[in-house]
């Protein structure tokens, strides 16, 4: 056959564009060009059907008796897979269609007179053909008839799903590893925009505990149950081997409502004692088995945030959890109220005493004494402080004591000053075991800095 071209006078010179002798193999290649646009119609169509269904439209899924019904309903219940197949699947059929149709265009059409427009050609004539044909008519049309489609591809994309298992493996464990980090720093993304917007319409509020409660909102569900624990040194509890009496003098001096009960040490917590439980017994004698008005304890780990321990205390109706390390040992408790206290400030009851709150003193603006056990998050709240202002030095520790410790690796002699950002701390009082009382000196820029 002869090559046909355009006649040299016409408006383009010199000769642009050349259609070479058409062989039957490229016939081959025009139905398999048809047949991968079908294929990626499919795919697109499918994506849009599947992830466009209404909770009434899966309702009608389940209820049709259909074999593809159900396999529809299997793809459904994993929807990242299928998400994964799709994509994957699509892709490498969109790549095979440009390659096909670059070779059948190379092979029918000569540019070689005029190469950019040859690059134009199969840009314009490639491109459109996919997003038109392979994208947007097939989506198009899914988004009419979704389940039509859900079902004629239900049994394909089952096969699919098995096939691109191992590739959609990767990249969902890939995904999931990014999605985990964004997860992260979108949370801490809203909780300080929030913040930031509660201190914009902060002169709206009638009053600064309105303030100080959304803040506490806003931030509460961040916080680990280590943050407000009360460390097992500071917890009042009972052996097991004791007599009755004991058991009732360490009740009256206590003053708890509810105080667990150990056997040998603190790390074998047996449950709690429920002061209540024992009103019906108080004129036995001392041969009483209180034991067995011991309850179940609760056990939580370090790690759990403060929101689904409160979740878990409405569910089970408790008001104290044994917060435990990963060794499974005792670290100390956590009640409703250290919870509440995150949000409302703190709480004060009759029972509290003189020597357990505040555990601190202000004694001016820039001067404070803290008990070596105040936790840095209460610290940081009471000081007008961000937490994550620690986060690089702190470690493992969760009290002022503890950072301390961080900074000198032991117990600091008395009135060492050891100065970390806008503070100067300063041990006051400590025995060989723990650091009881830290002075705080916080540095203002206007006037410490510039002496």
């Amino acid at each position: 056959m002869q090559t046909l071209a355009f006649h040299p006078n016409l408006a383009f010179h010199p000769v642009l564009l050349l259609i070479k002798s058409f062989e039957p193999v490229y016939l081959l290649g025009f139905l398999g060009v048809i047949f991968l646009l079908l294929l990626s119609a499919m795919f697109s169509g499918s994506e849009t059907a599947y992830f466009s269904l209404s909770p009434t439209q899966k309702l009608e899924i389940h209820k049709k008796k259909k074999s593809s019904a159900r396999i529809a309903e299997e793809l459904l219940d994993k929807p990242k897979h299928l998400l994964a197949t799709l994509l994957i699947s699509n892709n490498f059929i969109n790549i095979a269609i440009v390659l096909l149709s670059t070779w059948l265009s190379n092979k029918i059409f000569d540019f070689s007179s005029i190469e950019w427009l040859g690059i134009i050609f199969k840009i314009i004539v490639i491109t459109g053909m996919i997003l038109l044909l392979g994208e947007i008519l097939p989506k198009v049309y899914a988004s009419y008839n979704p389940l039509r489609i859900v079902l004629l591809a239900a049994l394909p994309l089952k096969l699919l799903n098995r096939l691109c298992s191992p590739l959609s493996f990767v990249l969902i464990r890939s995904t999931r590893l990014i999605e985990n980090r964004m997860d992260h720093l979108k949370k801490d993304m809203d909780i300080s925009e929030l913040s930031e917007a509660i201190d914009i319409t902060s002169k709206h509020l009638p009053a600064n505990d309105d303030k100080r409660i959304l803040k506490g909102i806003v931030k509460f569900g961040a916080h680990d149950v280590k943050e407000i624990m009360k460390p097992r040194v500071y917890v009042t509890a009972l052996g097991d081997q004791l007599s009755f009496k004991e058991v009732l003098d360490l009740v009256i001096d206590s003053g708890y409502s509810r105080i667990p009960v150990y056997s040998d040490t603190f790390d074998n917590i047996r449950g709690l004692f429920y002061i209540k439980d024992l009103l019906p017994y108080l004129d036995e004698n001392d041969g009483f088995v209180w034991q067995n008005l011991i309850r179940p304890a609760f056990f939580v780990p370090e790690n759990k945030k403060l929101n689904d321990l409160l979740i878990d205390f409405q569910k089970k109706k408790i008001h104290l959890a044994i917060v435990v390390d990963e060794y499974g040992g005792a670290s100390g408790i956590v009640t409703l109220e250290d919870i509440m206290e995150e949000i409302v400030g703190e709480i004060n009851d009759e029972f509290d005493t003189d020597n357990e709150l505040p555990f601190y003193l202000k004694t001016d603006e820039n001067n404070y004494i803290f008990e070596g056990r105040t936790s840095l998050n209460d610290f940081c709240k009471i000081t007008g402080s961000n937490i994550s202002l620690f986060d690089t030095v702190k470690g493992e520790s969760e009290t002022l004591a503890g950072l301390i410790l961080e900074f000198e690796g032991n117990i600091p002699e008395k009135n060492k000053h050891i100065r970390f950002q806008h503070f100067d701390f300063s041990v006051i009082s400590s025995d060989k075991r723990r650091i009881k009382r830290i002075k705080v000196h916080i540095f203002t820029p206007n006037k410490d800095e510039n002496q």
